[in-house]
């Protein structure tokens, strides 16, 4: 929030200018949470071999990046850390509406299959945790969706 990630230190390394962001033993950089949480699972359970299991994983990585993250982190960014500004009230609002919608998918795999691929716990199973289960700081009623925090 102090605007580091924009000095010329940081994006010298990282020209996008954003977190995560992680400098590897070997000098290689690697930005993108859904790409540093690959790269840290190969060769792990958590992130399956080749075939439909790691399809289904990636499958909810690009949902987690498209259909959940960008409504629920930015409604959080919006009434927790800029203090619901009046100016993005109407986004707030919108992002409330497609979060729900997101949780709502999220309480209907998770009821059917329990974890997301249904083939055990795997990488999208954490990147769908790291902004659904602090949704309830911003209005997401979470008790709604009990299936959907029990993985």
């Amino acid at each position: 929030m102090a605007g580091d990630t924009h000095k010329a230190v940081f994006k010298k390394l990282n020209p996008n200018g954003k977190i995560p962001f992680v400098t590897l033993n070997d000098g290689n950089t690697l930005a993108e949470a859904d790409a540093i949480l690959g790269f840290l699972a190969a060769g792990t359970p958590w992130l399956p071999t080749l075939g439909i299991k790691r399809a289904k994983t990636y499958e909810w990585l690009f949902f987690e990046q498209y259909s959940h993250e960008p409504f629920i982190a930015v409604a959080r960014f919006i009434q927790y850390y800029q203090k619901m500004p009046a100016e993005r009230m109407a986004e707030y609002k919108e992002c409330h509406v497609h979060g729900a919608y997101a949780l709502n998918v999220i309480e209907h795999n998770s009821a059917k299959h329990g974890f997301f691929g249904g083939y055990g716990p795997s990488i999208a199973d954490i990147a769908l945790f790291a902004y659904t289960h602090v949704a309830d700081q911003v209005g997401f009623e979470l008790r709604k969706y009990p299936a959907g925090l029990t993985t």
